[in-house]
């Protein structure tokens, strides 16, 4: 008794779990967690360490070499990239992708344990290293809180209230603000005042620090009571400033405000600065916890945040910059239309080509194997996001193949008078067998995806499990229920009478089998004019392939877009806002603008995983997130918005771009130039820039930017010696002046505000005030003129910024397509920076160009991290990075698993068949669907990126199982002692029905993916793929098989 007959004999147990499958798969699809785009571990980590005062040279050489050294200790690591800063060291380490995201937790403790160890080392005044591993958070709930009228600290007090409510929400896992405005308590000191009262600044700081510091005043036993003293005198408001006494040097008792002005106001200049659309905003970020349901918990937080709207001020507003459960409920529902399409779709094809009743088993068939596939994801906790719900899309096609093969086979036999029970055990009993091999190689097709570790493979990996379940799925359901329907429904009662009573007819005896019979004849008898033709076909395609555009991932089609905007290096953040104000004026005046979010000094929270937030903060940058009415209009505007704005801020670098579907990348083009000397380093990029420039690309930066001035007061050491004032005591009074020197903490509640000791304005705006500034000299036990120990001050220019790549020091070059696709404009610059760079192409390859070969983009292969030596320049290399070479990298991979699981589907097919020639014959067909896929991507002008290179091996999976079928039948008709033309030429007529059905609701379940920017390229690949193949393999599978058994 085999399966078939099993689920036929015991019908109310096959029944039964049919049900309960069905209503599980319902409540597990209400059930599973949802997404927009798949999650992937984030394996970077950043080390930020301040030293305050050091240049960007001493940076790298006392505190972010010694970083990266204790980076480089971790076996783990995979890439470490550096930035040094004025004050500020930045190390970025990336993991090796092997690690997944539950390993990760480990890692960042043995990196935090090695920062620990090298903390001793890094110089006074340096440090502490903070470790941030929180890239992984994503802020999926994003509001911008304004008010009209309102100050910052009223904002403050409205989003704290708020922070305090959305914290009790299910699934938030943090609530952190961005854009906040911090306060603080200003004492401007007047430099005229202090000097005729003999006062001076460090006498003021040590009467700040000491008055508003809480002291144990111990503690009395009293009876048994034992209490403790709590003295008053604390400051409670700036006002109580004013009244604090100074001692001057003649015994005289000063009051503070005598000599300052004391003011409360918010730290000047602040770090980062929000807007929404138009006004000054604190943004209000939320975050999932691990695993939690982003839809629900973004539902539950609006449904608090409308509890709270009573207790907002009337003028406020909670302003929605990100709420990704609409979008991913949006994204969700619009692919469950897609898949519900394509299940109608090929229910109506079925119908139109089967009849109603093979249409009704096979449908049925296909909603219960997506029901079962819901379980199974809700077992493993699978989300239902953009690539999960493709791939159930992508394998619709496929899921009935098995169907079709029972119910077609089972169709004929019991037209032909077979009883049902009999006919189900023979088809299942032939096909169970093939149809699992089948299957298994079309999984296989898939598996490279799953032994990816990258963030790519993260990212695309739920494609392969969902293929994996559901078609291991459709092929249980095809040997079990399938039978058991067709056999009760497929024939109605009039029809099985019929030809149970011997009333039949030739199934295959019409006009479209007689002229694929002949047609088939014809082409076996002329074997090697159909062999040629098929060739030159393919020669044809292989040609055409080179003309097929790359693009690695598609834009999103989400209605946002940034516009990052980056003044010159050491642009002032007042006056980076000033001009975002005039950027945010034009973008609100465009028709189908709905909101406008600009963060300057850096980048907003990540709010979807796929955005690209800058790590160090930065006065001359901003980010501005502009939404749509509908993303169809971006296209509409956004070359417009760029080419007004680059007119506008002709000295700055825009990029108006579309969120990438993917991993976030940068510049799709990097170029990183490493070698010793940074001027060396400037002038090779500024000839690189050059030539970007020259082939039309937008955003051409370098991470290093421009050099920025720099006022060095020359310290005159022998003067300075005498009156005893050191380098730090020169440094603290300039930055007393002029920035301020925090020399308190006021006490508010449970917030501290730090107090500000400065110069009023009037005193700090020009360099002319440094020659009036006064300073303490412990010899002469007075303020002197600061001019005593300088011997001037001139100006001097400075890297902003040093960045380091595995520890050589490297300028990074980062640009955009304007128009075009980054492969295009990648084909051009290649070749011409290369040269003008001095590329030596005969170090990196061993040996030189021919005579006559031409230097082309083509000419060095692009690799993942591969560096190019320049000729006479020892240290010197360049290396090309950005979207093609992560996508040299994602291919590397995909490409490293194919030859295991290749072999596997080869050894499937050997022991199907037990023999080599019919698993050649099949995968000789395997090539041939690169015609129709060459055709259909050229015909649709659709680029072959990173998604039709997964369609592109997905076919052959699908060929590989029709042809299976196929020639399963010529042999089994071998067996049965048919002539040998007759069996190639009828197992060709008895299986064109499956295989072009197959086919055909592979074929037009794809047709809603052609509508999704992500999935068309792909869904082109597949369709145009499969169909022309499908026709060649009802062919060109028989003529091969009639010329390796010489069939004549």
């Amino acid at each position: 008794m085999n399966i078939a007959e099993f689920s036929i004999r015991k019908s109310v147990i096959t029944w039964t779990l049919t049900v309960v499958v069905l209503v599980l798969g319902f409540f597990s699809y209400q059930g599973l967690p949802r997404l927009e785009d798949p999650e992937f571990a984030i394996k970077n980590a950043v080390i930020i360490t301040p030293y305050p005062g050091a240049s960007p040279r001493e940076v790298q050489e006392e505190v972010t070499d010694k970083i990266e050294k204790a980076c480089q200790e971790l076996g783990q690591l995979k890439r470490v990239e550096s930035y040094s800063s004025r004050g500020l060291s930045i190390v970025k380490l990336e993991i090796k992708d092997k690690y997944d995201k539950n390993a990760l937790p480990a890692v960042w403790d043995e990196l935090r344990r090695k920062i620990l160890d090298v903390t001793p080392q890094l110089p006074p005044g340096s440090g502490p290293p903070m470790v941030n591993d929180s890239f992984g958070d994503v802020y999926g709930v994003y509001f911008g809180l304004t008010g009209d009228g309102f100050t910052y600290a009223e904002l403050k007090d409205v989003a704290e209230l708020l922070k305090r409510e959305l914290l009790t929400v299910k699934d938030v896992k943090k609530v952190t603000f961005f854009g906040e405005q911090k306060e603080a308590i200003y004492v401007e000191m007047s430099r005229v005042k202090m000097a005729a009262l003999g006062i001076t600044q460090e006498e003021i700081f040590a009467a700040l620090k000491a008055k508003n510091l809480p002291v144990d005043a111990g503690r009395v036993k009293i009876g048994p009571e034992y209490m403790a003293f709590n003295p008053t005198g604390l400051f409670t408001s700036e006002k109580d400033f004013g009244g604090l006494f100074i001692a001057a040097k003649n015994g005289r008792l000063i009051y503070l405000r005598d000599v300052a002005d004391i003011r409360r106001g918010y730290v000047d200049p602040p770090s980062k600065i929000l807007r929404v659309n138009g006004k000054p905003a604190i943004g209000i970020a939320v975050s999932t916890v691990s695993g939690g349901n982003a839809v629900t918990m973004g539902e539950g937080v609006l449904a608090k945040v409308n509890e709270l709207m009573d207790q907002i001020p009337l003028g406020m507003d909670l302003v929605e910059i990100s709420m990704q459960s609409k979008s991913v409920t949006k994204a969700v529902n619009g692919f469950i239309v897609n898949l519900l399409e394509a299940v109608a779709i090929v229910i109506v094809v079925l119908f139109i080509f089967m009849g109603m009743r093979p249409a009704i088993i096979i449908g049925f068939i296909l909603v219960l194997t997506i029901a079962a596939t819901f379980v199974v994801m809700g077992y493993y906790q699978i989300t239902l996001e953009r690539i999960s719900l493709g791939a159930l899309i992508i394998a619709l096609g496929m899921l009935v193949d098995n169907a079709i093969v029972v119910v077609d086979g089972m169709k004929i036999r019991m037209q032909k008078g077979v009883d049902g029970l009999t006919a189900a055990r023979e088809v299942v009993g032939q096909n169970a067998i093939p149809l699992f091999g089948a299957t298994a190689v079309a999984v296989l097709a898939f598996a490279s995806i799953g032994g990816m570790t990258n963030s790519t493979g993260e990212y695309t990996r739920s494609l392969y499990y969902v293929i994996l379940i559901s078609l291991s799925l459709s092929w249980l359901t095809a040997v079990t229920i399938t039978p058991l329907m067709t056999k009760q429904f497929v024939l109605s009662k009039k029809a099985l009478a019929s030809s149970q009573k011997g009333d039949r007819k030739d199934p295959y005896d019409n006009r479209f089998y007689r002229v694929y019979r002949a047609f088939l004849t014809a082409a076996i008898r002329w074997r090697w004019i159909t062999i040629g033709v098929v060739v030159a076909m393919f020669g044809l395609a292989l040609y055409g392939f080179g003309h097929v555009e790359n693009l690695f991932f598609p834009a999103s089609t989400s209605p946002m877009f940034q516009v990052e905007v980056q003044f010159r290096e050491g642009t002032h953040i007042r006056v980076t806002e000033q001009k975002v104000i005039g950027i945010e004026k034009y973008l609100m005046k465009i028709d189908g603008v709905k909101m406008v979010a600009s963060a300057i000094g850096g980048g907003h929270p990540r709010f979807i995983l796929t955005y690209d937030t800058p790590v160090e903060a930065s006065s001359q940058y901003a980010n501005i997130l502009v939404t749509m009415r509908d993303y169809r209009m971006i296209d509409k505007v956004q070359d417009k918005i760029q080419d007004h704005l680059e007119q506008m801020l002709p000295d700055a670098v825009v990029n108006v771009k579309k969120f990438n579907l993917g991993p976030a990348l940068g510049g799709k083009i990097q170029l990183r130039i490493n070698g010793p000397d940074p001027e060396v380093l400037r002038a090779m990029a500024e000839k690189a820039m050059a030539v970007f420039r020259e082939e039309g690309a937008k955003a051409i930066r370098s991470e290093w930017g421009a050099k920025v001035k720099v006022p060095i007061p020359v310290l005159a050491e022998d003067r300075a010696r005498k009156l005893g004032i050191t380098r730090p005591m020169v440094a603290r009074a300039i930055q007393a002046n002029y920035s301020g020197t925090t020399t308190g903490l006021f006490r508010e509640g449970i917030d501290l505000i730090p107090i500000i000791a400065r110069a009023p304005a009037s005193e700090r705006h020009t360099m002319e005030d440094l020659e009036e500034l006064q300073i303490y000299s412990p010899t002469a036990r007075a303020n002197v003129p600061i001019l005593q120990v300088l011997n001037g001050i001139r100006t001097g220019w400075e890297n902003a910024r040093i960045s380091r790549w595995h520890r050589r020091q490297m300028i990074k070059i980062h640009c955009d397509p304007r128009d075009e696709l980054p492969a295009e404009l990648f084909a051009r610059v290649k070749p011409r920076i290369e040269q003008l760079l001095g590329v030596d192409l005969a170090a990196y390859r061993g040996y030189p160009l021919k005579k006559g070969e031409k230097y082309t983009a083509d000419t060095i292969p692009l690799k993942y991290d591969d560096i190019l030596p320049i000729k006479g320049k020892p240290g010197y290399f360049i290396a090309w990075g950005g979207e093609l070479e992560t996508s040299a990298d994602s291919t590397k991979q995909l490409a490293a698993n194919i030859p295991l699981y290749f072999g596997m589907m080869v050894l499937v097919v050997i022991f199907l068949f037990n023999a080599f020639r019919q698993p050649l014959i099949i995968w000789l067909t395997v090539p041939l669907s690169l015609i129709g896929v060459t055709a259909g991507l050229l015909l649709l002008k659709q680029p072959f990126g990173f998604m039709a290179l997964l369609g592109l091996m997905s076919l052959s999976g699908m060929l590989i199982k029709n042809a299976i079928v196929l020639i399963d039948q010529i042999d089994l008709n071998l067996k049965d002692g048919m002539d040998g033309m007759a069996a190639v030429v009828e197992s060709g007529v008895s299986r064109m029905q499956p295989v072009m059905m197959a086919a055909l609701t592979t074929m037009m379940g794809m047709i809603p993916l052609f509508t999704d920017a992500f999935f068309v390229a792909m869904a082109v690949t597949i369709v145009f793929g499969l169909g022309f193949a499908s026709v060649l393999t009802l062919v060109f599978v028989p003529v091969l098989y009639a010329t390796f058994f010489k069939i004549r």
